[in-house]
C-alpha cells in the first residue's frame, strides 16, 4: 500500500474484476490504450489475475488501483512494468467520472516516488502513442522529461503507430511532486 494524501495506492485483488471490466469499456480509454475490442469479462480477470497479481508477485510489474484514501472509491489504474536492467515502463489509466481532478498525475508521481525508494530502479520511461495529450499532460505533470518521438514504435490494434517518449531518472523525482508543476 502507497499512502499519497488524499489518494492510496492498494495492490489489485480478484474483488477489482468487475471494476476494470467496467472503465474498459469506456471509449477515450479503448481510443489509446492497447486493450482488447471488444472488451470481455475474461479480458479483465485476465488482466487483475495474471498481469496484476501473478506478476506483481514475481516482480515483473508492480500494479496498483488508486482510491481516494477517505472513501476508498476507485478512481485509476497505475502501473509499472519492470525490465530488470534497473528501468521500468510506467503506465495508467482514469476512471471516467475521476478525469480532470488531477488523480492520475499524483498517482504516477506516488508509484516513482515509491519505486526508487523501494527498488533498484534508476529511470522510468513514459510512452503513449502520438495524439493522446491527456497520457502526455500528465507525464510532464509527474516530472517525466520528453524526449522526442518514436516512428512507428506501438502496436495499437495491429497497426504501428508512432510514439511519444519520456523518463523520470531517480534524482529528478523532487522536482514536480505530482503536485502538476
Amino acid at each position: 500500500m502507497i499512502a499519497a494524501g488524499r489518494l492510496r495506492l492498494r495492490p489489485f485483488t480478484m474483488d477489482d474484476v468487475a471494476w476494470v471490466f467496467e472503465v474498459s469499456q469506456d471509449p477515450a480509454l479503448q481510443q489509446y490504450v492497447q486493450v482488447p475490442s471488444p472488451y470481455l469479462m475474461e479480458h479483465a480477470q485476465f488482466f487483475v489475475e495474471h498481469l496484476a497479481i501473478e506478476q506483481g508477485a514475481s516482480g515483473q510489474r508492480a500494479e496498483f488501483v488508486v482510491e481516494d484514501a477517505a472513501t476508498g472509491e476507485r478512481l485509476a489504474r497505475v502501473g509499472l512494468g519492470m525490465r530488470g536492467d534497473g528501468t521500468a515502463e510506467v503506465g495508467y489509466w482514469t476512471a471516467p467520472a475521476a478525469r480532470g481532478r488531477g488523480v492520475a498525475p499524483e498517482a504516477v508521481w506516488a508509484v516513482c516516488r515509491w519505486a526508487f525508494e523501494a527498488t533498484d530502479l534508476e529511470l522510468i520511461e513514459w510512452r503513449a502513442e502520438i495524439g493522446n495529450e491527456a497520457s502526455r499532460r500528465v507525464a510532464q505533470k509527474a516530472g517525466f522529461v520528453m524526449e522526442g518521438q518514436l516512428r512507428k514504435r506501438l502496436v495499437h490494434r495491429g497497426q504501428r503507430v508512432d510514439a511519444w517518449i519520456g523518463s523520470l531518472l531517480k534524482d529528478e523525482l523532487g522536482r514536480a511532486e505530482g503536485t502538476g508543476r
